[in-house]
């Protein structure tokens, strides 16, 4: 008769086992069809058609075995003890992935940054966060091609910043360090009027996604121009810190090009400086040379 009752449960385990994973197959395919562009959605609800299969498997054994589960246990309080004992990491982490649900710290597609690390969140579960790594200490602001999994617990101990209004628009800043040998103004107007000249394309739209991200956050955001300061190291050099605010996948691209023009115009104003020096001292020879000559004899005196 046991034998009898333990193969229904097993039979019952295995279809409510096949039935969810077809389901889920048939919902997945369905939002996979939906075409993406910038839009998260689809792959927010494939993430949650996952999370629920999971609880609906797991929540039905649990019903299913119920009554051997409990014979297992030598008594409720033992059960509970060795459960929480040994499960507590995974209790820690589905607390933690309530946390995040309750609080919406971040949705699937958003940047965030957890302890040291960067990435966007590819996928969510009841026990850990997976993250796409993102190179934010180089500010490149590109994918590395890994992937980070943290469990969840790390979100209620720890800090998490949301990044996720710098996906489309970021303030980049960058510095670059030459000699005092140049009129330090003169390039600071030239490569001002250069970052101006990069930015005019896009300037528009970024003017509205500030306004924007002020109006969600309510804060009070500098503005979209790019402004340049100058400063000095310790050694005597000078510092250019150049910032703009552009799209992200630009921010590169537009440093490399002020730092070409940067450098060009550092260049030539060298040049052009060398070579007035030189004429001085050729204009410095001549004159020697005529004060030496007689202005009687057409003699040297």
């Amino acid at each position: 008769m046991n034998e009898l009752i333990t193969g229904n449960k097993l039979i019952a385990s295995l279809v409510l086992i096949a039935m969810a994973w077809v389901i889920r197959w048939l919902a997945i395919r369905h939002l996979g069809q939906r075409p993406n562009g910038d839009d998260e959605q689809p792959k927010r609800w494939i993430n949650t058609v996952k999370n629920l299969t999971n609880l609906v498997i797991a929540v039905g054994l649990i019903i299913i075995w119920l009554s051997e589960i409990r014979y297992m246990a030598l008594s409720i309080a033992a059960f509970a003890v060795a459960l929480v004992v040994a499960t507590r990491e995974f209790i820690q982490c589905f607390l933690g992935s309530l946390y995040i649900a309750s609080n919406r710290t971040f949705v699937i597609g958003d940047w965030i940054k957890v302890g040291s690390n960067y990435g966007e969140v590819a996928r969510s579960d009841w026990f850990s966060t997976t993250l796409l790594e993102i190179d934010m200490d180089n500010l490149s602001y590109g994918y590395t091609g890994k992937s980070l999994s943290i469990p969840n617990h790390q979100f209620v101990g720890g800090t998490v910043q949301n990044l996720n209004f710098m996906r489309r628009y970021i303030s980049h800043s960058f510095a670059i360090t030459r000699e005092a040998d140049i009129n330090v103004f003169d390039a600071k107007a030239y490569i001002l009027e250069k970052a101006n000249e990069y930015c005019a394309p896009f300037q528009e739209v970024a003017q509205r996604y500030t306004g924007l991200i002020e109006k969600r956050l309510g804060i009070q955001i500098e503005g979209t121009s790019p402004s340049v300061r100058i400063s000095t190291s310790n050694i005597g050099k000078n510092i250019f810190t150049i910032t703009i605010f552009c799209p992200t996948q630009e921010a590169v691209n537009i440093e490399q090009q002020l730092t070409e023009d940067f450098m060009a115009f550092w260049y030539a104003e060298l040049s052009r400086l060398k070579k007035e020096k030189e004429k001085e001292k050729e204009k410095e020879k001549e004159s020697k040379k005529a004060e030496l000559v007689d202005p009687t004899t057409g003699g040297t005196s």
